[in-house]
């Protein structure tokens, strides 16, 4: 019987490789327009409103960038453990507790007045993020256990202990009943890059870690350490190049950016820390990171492109009544076809011949027979 099979290829594409998050992002919109034809909805009608409409509209130009900007920060860190075979999944998590531990400076500070208040809470959220990924990191190295379980796992515990104290400890008291804390001050909030827009001082922040990150991986000792172990750990071992501590290295820079994303949202667009801060941007960010093809240059085109799912998703409820959860559809079944191009850029699929039957022929001897006189 004839089948079919996945053969590595000697040599990858670079053409290929580079040519295949456009693939992925083509299809998407081609299969996102037939999807919610459908279902009933406008499928033409929703791919223009959430991936093109936003491009000619310099007010929604603002909030893309504004909106990239974590994606880019959370998806450059990611990118360095991936590159390490160092599978962080808890971006959403190490978010969530920088934003909580930045908040914390602000509150303790909600008094105070200096410029010196900011960069401590940035300061807070960074750590806050390292410490959270701190946890994964030491049961990878001391006890075996998987990251990408434990980091997952860790995800949720964030999410749960936000909700606790906003509806508890840090619950605004003049805030009507609301859970959500107080207002935070002018020197706790970001400032403007350009005076009357939204654009704050995290996206050149963003785009800055982005180029820096990229100099790194490719310019020092520390990059080639985190695409050796990544690509061939016996010759990382070999090199004098210790697993434990890249393992360690390639979390806590992924839980420090993901938290200096966190605590750059809260003082920037939430101006405050609500239940509704957890936005799902540290598990986007890993469909940014594979986009980008683990490349912070690329990264920082691909956060532009998923950004585009949140503010045009936004735009298409509102003007021709898409679901919310169109966003979400358009996010996976990115994530989707990207992982099958991938698979064809390393792969090329070869037809199985059937095994030939062989027929052995029975040679039977001459039967001889002696005469008898």
């Amino acid at each position: 019987m004839m089948g079919f099979a996945l053969e590595p290829r000697r040599q990858e594409s670079r053409l290929a490789n580079i040519a295949a998050p456009v693939i992925a992002v083509a299809a998407t919109l081609i299969v996102g327009a037939i999807l919610f034809t459908l279902l009933g909805h406008d499928g033409l009608a929703a791919v223009w409103h959430i991936f093109i409409a936003p491009l000619f509209n310099p007010y929604r130009w603002q909030d893309l960038l504004v909106k990239a900007a974590p994606l880019a920060m959370i998806a450059t860190g990611l990118a360095i453990g991936f590159k390490a075979n160092v599978w962080n999944i808890g971006g959403e998590g190490q978010y969530i507790l920088g934003g909580l531990a930045g908040t914390g400076v602000a509150l303790a500070t909600l008094d105070m007045s200096g410029a010196w208040i900011l960069p401590a809470m940035i300061l807070g959220g960074i750590f806050g993020g390292m410490a959270y990924a701190a946890i994964p990191a030491f049961l990878k190295v001391k006890l075996g256990v998987n990251e990408i379980l434990s980091s997952l796992m860790l995800n949720y515990v964030a999410i749960q202990l936000l909700y606790y104290l906003m509806r508890g400890p840090w619950k605004d008291p003049m805030g009507f009943n609301f859970p959500q804390t107080a207002m935070f001050s002018g020197d706790q909030t970001l400032p403007y890059v350009v005076p009357g827009t939204l654009i704050h001082l995290g996206v050149p922040i963003a785009a800055a870690l982005a180029l820096t990150a990229w100099g790194v991986m490719t310019r020092t000792v520390a990059g080639f350490q985190f695409r050796t172990v990544g690509a061939a750990p016996k010759a990382a071992r070999f090199g004098g190049f210790s697993a434990s501590s890249t393992v360690w290295l390639a979390l806590l820079i992924g839980g420090g950016m993901a938290g200096l994303a966190g605590i750059l949202e809260a003082a920037g667009p939430f101006g405050q820390m609500v239940p509704q801060f957890p936005t799902g941007y540290g598990y986007t960010a890993i469909i940014v990171a594979f986009l980008g093809r683990l490349n912070p240059l690329g990264i920082l085109v691909a956060s532009l492109v998923l950004a585009l799912t949140y503010v045009g998703g936004e735009s298409a409820q509102t003007v021709i009544g898409l679901p919310s959860a169109a966003t979400g559809v358009f996010q996976a079944l990115m994530l989707f076809f990207l992982l099958g191009v991938d698979i064809l850029v390393r792969y090329r699929l070869v037809r199985l011949e059937p095994a030939k039957k062989t027929e052995t022929a029975e040679v039977s001897a001459p039967k001889t027979g002696v005469a008898r006189a």
